[in-house]
C-alpha cells in the first residue's frame, strides 16, 4: 500500500494531466470550429473516466504481485495481461459515454468506422498503458526500496541496542566487583574506613540503578557516578592520590555513554596509583573544543606499554568503551591514549555535543 502522501501526489498529477489534455483539445477544436466547445471536453473527460476506471481495476487486481518488483520481467508480465482488457473495453465504455452525452444535448456523435476507431484508440491505449505501467513500477520500486532501507535501519538499531545493553551490563558487575575487592582489602585492617567505603559504594550503586537501562546519560549524571567512584578510591589511597576537577558547566547537559569515564579512572588507579609509592596527581576535565566535547583523564606517573596507543584495546574498560563509542557515534567520536612527557598518560575522549 502506497503512503497517503504519495497517493495524493499521484491523484493530483493525474488530474492535472487530464486538465492539460482538455485544454489542448479545446485549443485544437477552436482552430477549426467556432461553436460547441463542450464537445472536446466530453471527448477527453470520457477518456479520462474510462482510463481511470481501468487503471484502478488493474491496480486493485495486480497489487498482490508487488512482491515481484525485484523481478521486473515477471512483474511486467502480470501487468501485460491487462492490455487486451484495455483494447476490448476502452472504446465501448468511452464512446458509450460520448453517445449518451451527445444524445442528451440533442446532437449525434460521429466518428471513423469502427475498425479504424478500434485500431486508432487501441494504439493510443497501448502507449498509455506502457507509460502508466512504467511509472507505477518506478513509484512502487522506490517505496519498496525505502521500506527495505527502513527495515534494515530498524534491524541495525535493534542490534545496536542489544549490543549496547550487553556492553552496559558488562560494565556494571565489573565496576561492582572491583569496588568490593577494594573494600575487602581494608575489612581486616581498618574497619572504620571499610565501613565508610561501603556507605560510599551504596551511594554509587544508587546512582548506577538510576541509569541501569540507559546507554547514554548527561555529563552531570556521569560525573555523579565518577565522583562517587573517585571518593571511594581516594578513601583507600588517601595519602597517595590527589584529584583536580576542571569541568565546563555549560556541557553538563550533553550526552555521554553511561559509565564511560569510570573505567578510565579505574585504569589510572590500577596501573599507576597502586604501583607507585609516591603520590599521584590526577586531572579530570570536560571542555569544549572546535564544537566538540572533550573529556580528559590524565595522571603524572603512568606509562603506556607497547601496543596501548590510540589503537589499543587493552583492558575490559577501554575495549568496552571503544565498542560503545563505535556503536553510538560511528566516526563522530574518538578515543585516544596518549603518553605524556616526562611521565603520565592522558585518556582523551571527543564526543559530539550540540548544547
Amino acid at each position: 500500500m502506497l503512503p497517503k502522501r504519495t497517493q495524493i501526489t499521484i491523484a493530483a498529477a493525474w488530474i492535472l494531466f487530464w486538465l492539460l489534455m482538455n485544454l489542448t483539445a479545446v485549443q485544437e477544436y477552436l482552430r477549426d470550429h467556432h461553436t460547441g466547445v463542450w464537445k472536446p471536453i466530453v471527448w477527453e473527460t470520457s477518456s479520462a473516466l474510462t482510463g481511470t476506471l481501468l487503471l484502478l481495476a488493474q491496480r486493485h487486481y495486480t497489487r498482490r504481485y508487488d512482491h515481484l518488483l525485484a523481478q521486473p520481467l515477471q512483474w511486467f508480465a502480470r501487468q501485460l495481461v491487462w492490455l487486451p482488457i484495455y483494447w476490448v473495453l476502452f472504446v465501448p465504455v468511452a464512446f458509450g459515454i460520448r453517445y449518451g452525452v451527445y444524445a442528451l444535448a440533442g446532437d449525434t456523435y460521429t466518428h471513423l468506422p469502427w475498425p479504424q476507431t478500434f485500431l486508432y484508440e487501441d494504439v493510443k491505449m497501448t502507449v498509455f498503458f506502457s507509460i502508466f505501467a512504467t511509472i507505477m513500477f518506478g513509484v512502487l520500486s522506490y517505496h519498496a526500496m525505502q521500506n527495505e532501507k527502513l527495515r534494515v535501519e530498524r534491524v541495525n538499531a535493534s542490534l545496536r541496542e542489544a549490543q549496547l545493553l550487553r556492553l552496559t551490563q558488562q560494565m556494571q558487575p565489573h565496576f561492582l566487583f572491583n569496588a568490593l575487592n577494594t573494600i575487602s582489602s581494608l575489612m581486616h585492617s581498618d574497619v572504620a574506613r571499610a565501613d565508610a567505603m561501603l556507605i560510599q559504594l551504596a551511594d554509587v550503586l544508587r546512582a548506577t540503578l538510576d541509569v541501569s537501562e540507559q546507554h547514554q546519560v548527561t555529563l552531570a549524571m556521569e560525573l555523579r557516578l565518577l565522583r562517587g567512584y573517585a571518593a571511594l578510591m581516594c578513601e583507600r589511597f588517601s595519602d597517595r592520590v590527589h584529584i583536580d576537577w576542571h569541568i565546563d558547566e555549560t556541557l553538563l547537559d550533553c550526552q555521554v555513554p553511561v559509565m564511560s569515564m569510570q573505567p578510565l579512572l579505574e585504569n589510572i588507579f590500577k596501573h599507576t596509583v597502586e604501583r607507585r609509592r609516591q603520590a599521584t596527581a590526577i586531572s579530570i576535565s570536560a571542555s569544549r573544543e572546535q564544537g566538540a566535547m572533550v573529556l580528559r583523564l590524565e595522571d603524572d606517573g603512568g606509562t603506556l606499554r607497547v601496543g596501548e596507543g590510540a589503537q589499543s584495546s587493552a583492558g575490559i574498560g577501554v575495549r568496552n568503551l571503544r565498542e560503545r563509542l563505535a556503536a553510538l557515534y560511528g566516526a563522530g567520536a574518538s578515543f585516544d591514549l596518549i603518553q605524556l612527557a616526562p611521565a603520565g598518560v592522558r585518556a582523551e575522549m571527543r564526543l559530539p555535543c550540540a548544547s
